[in-house]
């Protein structure tokens, strides 16, 4: 096809946004965005803002927290948790 062709399509042309995959919670979801915030990221998955986010780091190195207006880089097969509030070191009672 020409370049000029009526045919050719937007994905044809190389136009297409990039279609990136993340795990949050372990559900994955599709993102075009190269860059988000913590908040965006809570919102894709429907999490209350109340809760902590964390990027799931590989090896020894300790999780990351991820603020609401902290903007992060994308990349495919980012893992993200969520943890409510007042949660962290806290013993649970067995039932």
């Amino acid at each position: 096809m020409e370049p000029n062709d009526p045919n050719t399509s937007k994905a044809d042309s190389g136009e297409k946004k990039p279609e990136l995959f993340i795990f949050i919670d372990a559900v994955k979801y599709p993102v075009t965005k190269t860059s988000m915030t913590g908040a965006e990221i809570k919102a894709l998955a429907r999490i209350d803002a109340q809760y902590q986010l964390y990027l799931e780091e590989q090896g020894d190195r300790p999780d990351k927290p991820i603020t609401d207006a902290g903007a992060l880089s994308i990349r495919n097969d980012m893992h993200f948790y969520a943890i409510p509030p007042a949660t962290m070191g806290r013993e649970f009672q067995k039932s």
